[in-house]
């Protein structure tokens, strides 16, 4: 696997979900810099997940038309340029708009460098590091911003972004091949239908439950659109793929179920505790290295044995003990980092290399929506929530993976099955009871 290309993909994907959880340290510096409300800090957040969770599904559809290393690009320099705004913000106006093209950019970066690394010879390899990247971005987030905020002032956790990006987009056509998929054109009608549906559900979960029957609205004329366009943002049989639809519903459990326990985390040890913002994050540096190494030494069929984990940390989060902290924060990094290289590899193994751009915004759009269910939905139900999705997602997982082991083994040639359906076309052709004898001796024996 060549250095160059992997770094640089994982430097992207690592500032993007960094982007997410540094700026939440921020907050209360923000507030007192720009006079800002508390429904205006709301909106700090709130912009970038928006445009972010909203134009996944596009972008990535998007990368397999025009190709996903000019995507990535394009994704940087505007992930920069909006950096570069949020931290010379003279207003929170301005802030909010930049942090919501700051989101724009991450939209384009994000799927655009999963597509790329599916491509490398060691796919693999090259998923489980860009896993480990964004895991490790949304896990750092805590700790980088609390250093940052007490070294340098809140611009910081913007500015920081403003050489890494521009060092990225002046690299990237030097050592990434470029990449493109199947899509003869782009499907204008279901791309603003799918955003706005994926833009009004993250606003209906995290801010305005109002919003959520216009997602509904806007997700069923998606689904009108599609079945009659002639080249569809999304295949209608890219979701009845089971490989597919199971690693996404991996990828949301488990930002549905990690990131309100650890934004419960980050509350107890600061108000219960009385940790200020740099050690409560400094303490989840275990957290950080267990996400790092769940996601080198992840295998693809982890997924289960991954939720597995995240529920025992939650489960252990939920004895609210200082001393369980460490453990469960390794239990739940572990986790999440064994089960996210799992349910990517599975997501993007499951469509052909021509769909690997869509593979891709579908599987980042679901770990979105999953934060926003958590954010809005289980952390005002507390640690055993969490638990309960994850269990209920492991057994789910497990299941259908022993289902899928026990078809394998009745199609294998030699399997009993597999006599059993040669008999069967045998006795059609000579009128005996081959299968009933065969079925007998299988009793007897």
């Amino acid at each position: 696997m060549m250095l160059l290309p992997v770094t640089l993909l994982c430097g992207g994907q690592f500032l993007v979900v960094l982007d997410a959880t540094i700026v939440a340290v921020a907050l209360p510096a923000i507030r007192h810099s720009l006079a800002l409300s508390h429904d205006g800090l709301q909106w700090v957040v709130t912009a970038y997940a928006l445009t972010f969770g909203g134009l996944l599904v596009a972008t990535g559809r998007a990368g397999d038309l025009v190709g996903h290393r000019r995507l990535l690009q394009a994704g940087l320099v505007t992930f920069g340029g909006a950096s570069l705004a949020c931290a010379l913000a003279p207003s929170g106006a301005a802030l909010i708009a930049g942090r919501a093209v700051q989101g724009a950019g991450a939209a384009m970066e994000a799927p655009a460098a999963l597509a790329l690394v599916a491509t490398l010879p060691d796919r693999r390899r090259g998923v489980a590091w860009l896993t480990a990247a964004a895991a490790a971005g949304g896990a750092s987030g805590w700790v980088l911003g609390g250093v940052l905020v007490e070294a340098f002032g809140w611009p910081a956790v913007f500015a920081v972004n403003v050489p890494l990006c521009a060092a990225g987009a002046l690299l990237a056509p030097r050592v990434l091949a470029e990449r493109r998929g199947a899509a003869r054109r782009l499907d204008v009608a279901g791309s603003t239908a799918v955003t706005a549906g994926l833009a009004l559900l993250v606003l209906g979960l995290s801010e305005q439950p109002a919003a959520l029957p216009a997602a509904g609205a806007a997700f069923a004329a998606f689904a009108w659109i599609e079945r009659r366009a002639s080249d569809p943002i999304l295949p209608g049989w890219t979701l009845r793929r089971p490989g597919f639809a199971r690693a996404n519903g991996v990828a949301l459990a488990l930002t549905a179920t990690t990131t309100p326990a650890m934004f419960l985390a980050i509350l107890y040890q600061q108000e219960v505790l009385g940790r200020s913002a740099l050690e409560a994050g400094l303490w989840c540096a275990p957290f950080n290295l267990a996400v790092i190494g769940g996601s080198l030494l992840g295998r693809p069929g982890a997924m289960a044995g991954g939720l597995a984990g995240v529920g025992a940390g939650t489960l252990a989060l939920a004895t609210l003990r200082p001393a369980a902290l460490p453990v469960a924060f390794v239990l739940m990094g572990a986790g999440l980092g064994c089960a996210s290289v799992a349910s990517t590899a599975s997501g993007t193994a499951a469509l052909p290399d021509g769909e690997q751009g869509i593979a891709s915004g579908v599987l980042n759009a679901s770990a979105q929506i999953g934060s926003a269910v958590g954010v809005a939905v289980i952390v005002g139900l507390g640690y055993r929530a969490g638990f309960v999705v994850a269990a209920v997602v492991a057994l789910t997982v497990a299941k259908a993976s022993k289902d899928r082991r026990e078809r394998a083994a009745v199609h294998r040639p030699g399997g009993a099955g597999h006599v059993r359906r040669t008999l069967r076309a045998q006795e059609d052709d000579d009128g005996g009871d081959l299968v009933g004898v065969a079925e007998a001796a299988e009793r007897d024996a």
